[in-house]
């Protein structure tokens, strides 16, 4: 099962670098690449403790959903997403938040299985990997960059 792994320092509070995780606003805005869109469950505003959404985007050339429930939130140091239903065999997310004295470290942890078997596994290690990784590190990013300037205003 592959894992993905990505550390990121914020200089900007914990709960703001929270809140600004769990925003569906600011995840629109981040996967622009994607076109992603809320299509259902919670679609604007903060996911909270067992709400879902699913998301519409366009990858490997096609559109693709993706539902997730949040299924662990403690406020504000860890909470995980994981896939209800979409294209992966398993899909788990977990995202922790430790305060240091000037910002907050931020660390993603991705476990996922693909389906289709070895097919499966040969799309994942030429393409998908280097595909999830991309777009967890733009999106932390656009959070790096949302909470360390005024612009984390429009969203929380």
């Amino acid at each position: 099962m592959p894992t993905i792994h990505l550390t990121s320092f914020i200089q900007a509070p914990i709960e703001r670098v929270f809140d600004l995780s769990r925003s569906i606003d600011l995840h629109k805005k981040s996967m622009t690449d994607s076109a992603e869109e809320a299509i259902a469950g919670t679609t604007n505003g903060l996911i909270q403790l067992g709400e879902t959404v699913t998301w519409k985007g366009k990858h490997l050339g096609k559109t693709r959903y993706h539902k997730s429930r949040i299924t662990v939130l403690q406020t504000p140091v860890h909470f995980i997403d994981e896939m209800v239903e979409g294209d992966f065999r398993s899909f788990e997310h977990a995202h922790h938040f430790m305060k240091i004295e000037n910002g907050t470290i931020m660390i993603d942890l991705l476990n996922y299985e693909v389906p289709y078997g070895v097919i499966g596994r040969l799309v994942d290690r030429f393409y998908l990997f280097r595909h999830l990784v991309k777009m967890m590190e733009a999106r932390n990013l656009y959070i790096k960059q949302t909470a360390e300037s005024e612009r984390w205003r429009q969203f929380l």
